[in-house]
């Protein structure tokens, strides 16, 4: 009988032990944006002020924050958020980095033009989904833009997150959202250089 496949990342999947996710370098922390929110950038989609959700060490704030964008990024780990806070001297960036749950946002008490979530939204299900989204359109200012970036159902393997369908985002966002595009995308990880499948997808709240 063939064993099931070992998951590489067995230490990174405690949602109730955030710094331990940085004790070591974890496989999404590339110390660079991802390359779908880097061209996003690039093509101007970012604009005023926006937030990265579960920002872990910063990249996608911070890219936001190169283009002259008021930036924002919220993690539970307090240990990501002071290697965010070094990478903004280091790079003589401004951004805002608060340790607060993705699962409280109308808690922040601010409102945003821009949301970017690279890896948060497939973590969850249920009623932790609703939440998240519910959180998104309180806080996602009329016409502002929310892009998400997540593990697909077209990655083969079990290891890693949930792998989201397009059904899965579809039935997320139906009131009050409007998807503009959900498309192919890739995520890099470490330390394998092949990139992992993904979805895209850009959703305007209305």
């Amino acid at each position: 009988m063939t064993p099931p496949p070992r998951d590489p990342h067995p230490e990174y999947h405690d949602p109730d032990a955030a710094d331990t996710l940085y004790a070591t370098k974890p496989p999404w922390d590339i110390d660079r944006p991802q390359r779908p929110f880097a061209d996003l950038a690039d093509a101007g989609e970012l604009r005023g002020r926006v937030l990265d959700l579960g920002c872990g060490t910063g990249e996608h704030a911070l890219l936001a924050a190169s283009h002259g964008l008021d930036a924002t990024g919220i993690d539970q780990s307090a240990h990501a958020l002071e290697l965010a806070r070094a990478k903004a001297a280091d790079r003589g960036l401004q951004a805002t980095f608060r340790r607060h749950s993705a699962l409280e946002l109308p808690a922040l008490g601010e409102t945003f033009d821009t949301v970017l979530d690279c890896g948060l939204f497939h973590l969850f299900d249920g009623a932790d989904r609703a939440a998240l989204v519910t959180g998104l359109a309180a806080i996602l200012r009329p016409g502002g833009r929310y892009f998400l970036l997540g593990f697909s159902d077209r990655q083969p393997g079990t290891w890693g997150p949930h792998r989201l369908r397009r059904s899965d985002i579809e039935s997320a966002f139906t009131d009050g959202w409007r998807l503009d595009s959900l498309e192919p995308a890739t995520l890099d990880i470490l330390p394998d250089p092949t990139p992992v499948a993904a979805w895209l997808a850009a959703l305007t709240r209305i």
